[in-house]
Order: C-alpha cells, then sequence, then structure tokens
C-alpha cells in the first residue's frame, strides 16, 4: 500500500514535521532551494498552520517555486490555500508574504515531473513505490501521476 493513501502518523510524521523546526529558527537556508517552508491558515480554524514540501522546480524567469501535493487532494496544506491565501513561503534565504499562487494544468504538472525524474533519478525511483506509481517515467506513469498529485507554483505577490 502506498504510503500516501493514509495520513501520516507517528515516527513518519515527526520525520516530515522536522524542518520545520530548522524555518523556526531561521536556519532553513541550511536546506536550500530543495524544500519551501509554507505558513497558511487553517480553512476551518484560521489558525496559522505550517508545513515544509520538497520543491519539484523552480523557474528563475516566472519567480516560481513548483511544489506537488504528495497526499493529493487531501492535502491539508492544498485545501487550506484553495480556501484562503497563504501567509509566507520561505525558499532558502528568500521569504515571500502573502505569496501567489496557482495550480498548474496537466501539461505543466506532467512537464514538471518529468523534469524532475530526469534531474533526480535517484530519488524519484525512491519515491514512486511510495506513491503507488512505478519508477520509470513512461507516458502513463506520468498520466497516473498528474491526476492523482496536484503541483501548485508560488511566487512573489506581484509588486513586491
Amino acid at each position: 500500500m502506498p504510503v500516501v493513501d493514509r495520513r501520516p502518523t507517528g515516527a513518519l510524521r515527526w520525520f516530515l514535521r522536522a524542518p520545520i523546526w530548522l524555518y523556526r529558527a531561521r536556519l532553513g537556508a541550511l536546506l536550500g532551494r530543495r524544500f519551501l517552508y509554507l505558513a497558511h491558515r487553517g480553512r476551518t480554524t484560521g489558525l496559522r498552520r505550517e508545513v515544509v514540501l520538497e520543491v519539484v522546480g523552480i523557474d528563475e524567469a516566472r519567480r516560481e517555486a513548483y511544489v506537488v501535493a504528495a497526499w493529493g487532494r487531501r492535502s491539508d496544506w492544498l485545501r487550506n490555500i484553495e480556501a484562503a491565501p497563504a501567509i509566507e513561503v520561505r525558499l532558502g534565504r528568500r521569504s515571500w508574504s502573502e505569496p501567489q499562487h496557482r495550480l498548474l494544468d496537466a501539461a505543466e504538472t506532467a512537464a514538471l515531473l518529468r523534469d524532475y525524474g530526469r534531474r533526480h533519478p535517484r530519488a524519484w525511483r525512491a519515491l514512486a513505490p511510495r506513491l503507488g506509481l512505478t519508477a520509470d517515467l513512461a507516458p502513463d506513469t506520468v498520466a497516473e501521476a498528474v491526476s492523482r498529485f496536484p503541483a501548485v507554483a508560488f511566487s512573489p505577490r506581484a509588486g513586491r
């Protein structure tokens, strides 16, 4: 059973949330630009929530950082930013308050995942089975990933 079929608990939850403490201590730059800190509001409570996500790609020209919702549409952070705008994004040494975000369409997501698999083949081979996918980058594998895992682009708000 893929790891993403259920919410993380126990040691996995602790492991996934551990990088948040680096960002709280203003040491997030140690993780480079491979991870992104996202602060957002809970859609029902309105309380500040935090998550650290793997950056799947960066487009310097568009000033966008791309992440994928590994828990699909059930990802709390994704549901929260769809309900209310994000509070803050930190990427390497950069920090954006009130960032913009947009959901990528299917073609953009497919290109993003293929590029990630080519740039990080070992990471893709390790992650794919945990996501319930085959480790190859065949068109049907990419199409399944696109249908299950939404991708989001974060960027600084215009004029900032």
